[in-house]
């Protein structure tokens, strides 16, 4: 039996080691999810998680269809007034109106974000504007864009969007 020349050893050492790290890499990536369960696995969005399950809507964001969900992050509550959560905390009904103002019935990608009106699941629109890879929702910004889920996209936004009050 050759012996493997020292040279071939460390090409080799090199590229089983480099395989190795790739590997690990890939299973480090989580498999995507439903929006819901990508909300709940995102630390900074466990304020929205935990609104969306008390609203009974987990089921629905996990099932299918195709959703876009312009996600505000646990700072953007803490800008909420206090009174103001309360309320939605007293009122199941507001609370899904405020929810499902965030979300739109289709996908869409960062990069297919067109300026002009989006039809929100609650039934308003949301303005929607693009410069660049800059997108706004309203007046919340987009800090974390294209967030794939298996049925839709989050965008993680730096406000909680408030629809008007129905009279």
């Amino acid at each position: 039996m050759n012996p493997i020349p020292s040279a071939y050893r460390h090409v080799l050492t090199t590229v089983a080691t480099a395989a190795v790290l790739v590997l690990s890499a890939c299973a480090s990536i989580p498999s995507p999810q439903p929006v819901a369960a990508t909300i709940a696995a995102t630390p900074e969005l466990s304020t929205l998680s935990s609104l969306i399950s008390k609203a009974g809507m987990t089921a629905s964001l996990n099932g299918t269809g195709s959703y876009t969900v312009f996600a505000p992050s646990n700072e953007a509550f803490k800008a909420v007034p206090a009174k103001t959560m309360d309320e939605l905390a007293a009122n199941p009904a507001r609370l899904t109106e405020v929810l499902t103002y965030h979300v739109l019935a289709s996908k869409a990608m960062s990069q297919d974000v067109k300026d002009g009106p989006a039809k929100t699941v609650q039934g308003g629109n949301l303005a929607l504007a693009k410069s660049g890879a800059f997108v706004t929702v309203e007046d919340a910004v987009v800090q974390t864009a294209d967030i794939s889920a298996t049925n839709g996209v989050v965008h993680i936004v730096d406000r909680v969007l408030m629809p008007p009050v129905r009279k």
